[in-house]
């Protein structure tokens, strides 16, 4: 209902009961006569602190004589007619009986309309609903496996009205469920089981082995299309934070399949990218210092990297890099050396570059080779990925060297000699961190926490992915 009708509903009771005590008012009759006749007749009884009585000098003072002549057997007569000759104490009783009868319908109104009206702008928000999440599976864990114990996303994240579930058993009460793409095209049967049907596993689609990843993401995907209906209400989750390149199985997933997306593209459903930049407040926001300790820094650019592929641009770049300017390797590649005791962020933080290349070049894909192992560090970050105006909508112009701001690896090489020898220019790189600090996306504790915070302010606008290949790989 309108509050402004209720409102009015309010006013009509209200505006009734005035006329009515005023009617008695004018007419001298009712409780009100009754009471004030009353009052004069103790009075006239000599009770005590009541002030002076009939008999007093200048009791009335000020009535007319006759009226305070005694008249024998007329007691009651003359009770009623010191009521009427006495106007002022008659009105204030109406008058408080008004008042507090226009209180009494004001608060019965409030109560019945309250939860009717908007919200007060300045009232407190209320606190977000409690959702649960379940993770189908731990990342990289295995289908099933689940060794961690949930975090807690109000110490770590600042998010309440959480509930991180692992029991699979709890599938029922989820809001929303986790799906990590690279353990999904893997679990070939291992998918929740039609919501109200009973589960019965399909021994030949276990025992069918496939031996390339896109077939038997292909039978995954046919599997969780006939899996049936899900609880209601609840979304379905796809989470992944490779770049499409390393995303096997992508096309055979089954369209409308999942509700959401999360990932590192900002224009995924749940956005949870590597890292990111956040305005500096306290001295131990990391990285500390307004710019790294040049003394220690004896290398030049150092490189780590796992993966080595010869086919890959960055390999391609770091071929032709090397004939001009000095790189050590660091990591698990054939051409790397084991990163030290201290550790991989000590080691960098001796250097004054470091190749931050992407093992492939795709849309937002900016990895903890950025994030971590440059800017935390604290070694200028030469990039390879996507194109620079994508750096610059997550980080500062300047804090970084992009390698397609020069013609040729040559060029690139001079450059870091230049900044080598220029120290003053080559500060300039770490003006960011005046104003920034840096934070580094905890795996896997962060997407989770993430997933329960956006279903919270969500709304129920139903969604489903049409094409996810088609949206990811673009």
């Amino acid at each position: 209902m309108d509050p402004l009708a209720s409102f009015g509903m309010f006013l009509g009771p209200v505006t009734l009961l005035r006329a009515a005590l005023e009617s008695t008012t004018l007419k001298g009759e009712g409780l009100s006569d009754l009471g004030a006749g009353t009052a004069d007749t103790h009075r006239e009884a000599g009770t005590p602190g009541e002030g002076p009585t009939e008999s007093s000098p200048g009791a009335l003072a000020g009535e007319p004589a006759q009226a305070q002549q005694e008249t024998p057997g007329a007691g009651p007569c003359r009770t009623r007619q010191r009521a009427r000759v006495r106007p002022g104490w008659r009105l204030r009783r109406s008058s408080s009986a008004l008042a507090a009868a226009g209180l009494l319908c004001t608060a019965l109104t409030a109560c019945i309309c309250w939860g009717q009206l908007p919200p007060l702008p300045w009232a407190s928000p209320a606190p977000p609903r409690p959702v649960g999440v379940l993770l189908w599976w731990e990342p990289s864990g295995g289908p099933g496996g689940h060794p961690r114990s949930p975090p807690d996303c109000s110490l770590r994240f600042n998010i309440s009205g959480w509930r991180l579930l692992t029991d699979r058993a709890a599938y029922g009460e989820a809001q929303a469920v986790l799906f990590h793409h690279r353990d999904l095209v893997t679990g070939l049967s291992d998918w929740p089981p039609p919501w109200g049907a009973q589960v019965r596993r399909d021994e030949a689609l276990e025992q069918r082995v496939f031996d390339d990843q896109e077939g038997a993401a292909m039978l995954a995907g046919e599997a969780l299309e006939t899996a049936g209906s899900r609880p209601p209400g609840q979304r379905w989750v796809w989470m992944n934070f490779e770049s499409p390149s390393h995303s096997p199985g992508l096309r055979g997933l089954a369209k409308n399949l999942f509700n959401w997306t999360l990932s590192y593209r900002a224009d995924s459903d749940v956005f949870v990218p590597y890292g990111f930049l956040y305005p500096r407040s306290h001295p131990t926001d990391q990285p500390p210092g307004l710019s790294p300790p040049l003394a220690r820094k004896r290398g030049l650019v150092a490189w780590v990297v796992s993966h080595w592929d010869e086919r890959q641009a960055r390999v391609r770049y770091y071929r032709q890099l090397i004939q001009h300017v000095p790189v050590d390797v660091f990591g698990r590649a054939a051409v790397g050396k084991p990163v030290p005791a201290s550790g991989l962020l000590h080691t960098v933080a001796r250097y004054k570059f470091y190749l931050a290349f992407e093992n492939s070049q795709h849309v937002d894909y900016i990895t903890e080779k950025l994030w971590r192992n440059a800017f935390l560090a604290g070694a200028v970050p030469v990039v390879l990925g996507p194109d620079r105006a994508n750096y610059e909508r997550f980080v500062p112009r300047g804090s970084f060297i992009h390698v397609d701001d020069f013609p040729s690896a040559a060029s690139l090489a001079a450059y870091l000699l230049f900044l080598d020898r220029n120290l003053a220019v080559y500060r300039r790189y770490f003006h960011w961190r005046r104003s920034y600090a840096v934070h580094i996306t905890s795996f896997w504790d962060e997407p989770w926490c993430r997933t329960c915070q956006a279903v919270q302010t969500s709304g129920d606008q139903p969604k489903s992915i049409q094409n996810l290949a088609s949206w990811f790989e673009r």
